[in-house]
C-alpha cells in the first residue's frame, strides 16, 4: 500500500478529512522549502503538493504565478525540487509528497528518468496539469513502473467521458477543482460542489480532494463535510508572500493549524 493509500486509509478509520497544503518549491527561497514542509506535517497536515516552479502556467492565478516567479529567478527546477524532496525525507518517511506542475519539465528530463527519481528521492505522487488522460498512458506507464501515483484534475465542466477515463488512469485520490477559473478565484459555490460529489464517486473509488477558492477555516470546513480532503493553495502561499524569512515557517504553521482544527470539527 503507497503512503497516499495509507494515509487515506487512516483518515477514514479516524474519521477525519484530509488536509492537503499546496506551496511552491523554492517560494519564498530554495533554502526554507524543507523547513516549511516539515512545518506544514507538524501543524497537521496530512498530503504535501509541492508546486514545481513553471513559467507558463495555465490554471494558476497571479498568486501562485508570482511564487512561481520567485523560485524561477531563484534557479529553482524540477531538478532542484527533487533534491528537495530528498532532503524532507531524511527526516519524514511517512507523509506522502505530490508534485504538482506542468509537462514541459518533466518532457524536458524524461519521463523514465522523472519516475526513477521520484521513487528515489520518495515522491509519492504527480499531477501534471497539462497532461489528460486520453494522451498520458505512455507516460504514466513509468510512473507506474516506479510506484507513482498519477493523481488528476477534474472539473466543473469535465464530461463524464473524461471522468471515466480518469477513473481507469488515476491512483491516490483524485482533485476536484471546485469552480471555474484559476487557483485564488473567490467564487466558491458550495451548493455546487455537494451536488457533483455523488456524480463523480459513480465513477471514482478513490478519495476525492476539493482545492481552489479555499481561503479561510470557515470554507474549509464546509467544503470538508462534502469530500474527502481539502487542498488549499493560494491562501497559504499568500501567507508566504506576506512574512519574513524569519517568520514565514511559523506563520504558515499557524495558518494551518487553524485549517487544521476546522477540518477536524467538520
Amino acid at each position: 500500500m503507497s503512503r497516499i493509500q495509507t494515509t487515506f486509509a487512516r483518515l477514514k478509520a479516524e474519521q477525519r478529512k484530509a488536509l492537503i497544503p499546496f506551496i511552491t518549491a523554492g517560494d519564498p527561497s530554495p533554502k526554507l522549502t524543507v523547513p516549511l514542509l516539515h512545518g506544514l506535517v507538524a501543524a497537521g497536515a496530512d498530503v504535501l503538493e509541492l508546486g514545481v516552479p513553471f513559467s507558463d502556467p495555465m490554471a494558476d492565478g497571479p498568486t501562485i504565478q508570482r511564487a512561481s516567479e520567485r523560485a524561477l529567478k531563484q534557479g529553482v527546477s524540477l531538478r532542484s525540487v527533487l533534491d528537495m524532496v530528498a532532503e524532507f525525507r531524511k527526516l519524514d518517511t511517512t507523509t506522502p509528497v505530490v508534485l504538482m506542475g506542468y509537462g514541459n519539465p518533466i518532457e524536458a528530463m524524461g519521463w523514465e528518468t522523472f519516475a526513477r527519481r521520484c521513487a528515489e528521492v520518495g515522491v509519492d505522487g504527480a499531477l501534471t496539469v497539462d497532461f489528460p488522460p486520453e494522451e498520458s498512458h505512455a507516460a504514466f506507464e513509468h510512473l507506474e513502473a516506479h510506484g507513482i501515483d498519477p493523481i488528476f484534475l477534474l472539473a466543473p465542466t469535465t464530461r463524464d467521458e473524461r471522468i471515466a477515463a480518469v477513473a481507469k488512469l488515476a491512483r491516490g485520490y483524485v482533485y476536484y477543482v471546485s469552480l471555474k477559473g484559476v487557483t485564488g478565484a473567490g467564487n466558491l459555490d458550495l451548493s455546487a460542489i455537494e451536488e457533483k460529489m455523488p456524480h463523480l464517486r459513480r465513477y471514482l473509488d478513490l478519495p476525492i480532494g476539493v482545492g481552489f477558492g479555499i481561503r479561510d477555516a470557515a470554507t474549509a470546513e464546509a467544503v470538508a463535510k462534502l469530500c474527502d480532503g481539502v487542498v488549499v493553495g493560494s491562501r497559504i502561499v499568500q501567507e508566504i508572500e506576506n512574512s519574513t524569512e524569519q517568520n514565514v515557517v511559523a506563520n504558515v504553521a499557524a495558518l494551518v493549524y487553524e485549517l487544521r482544527q476546522a477540518l477536524d470539527r467538520a
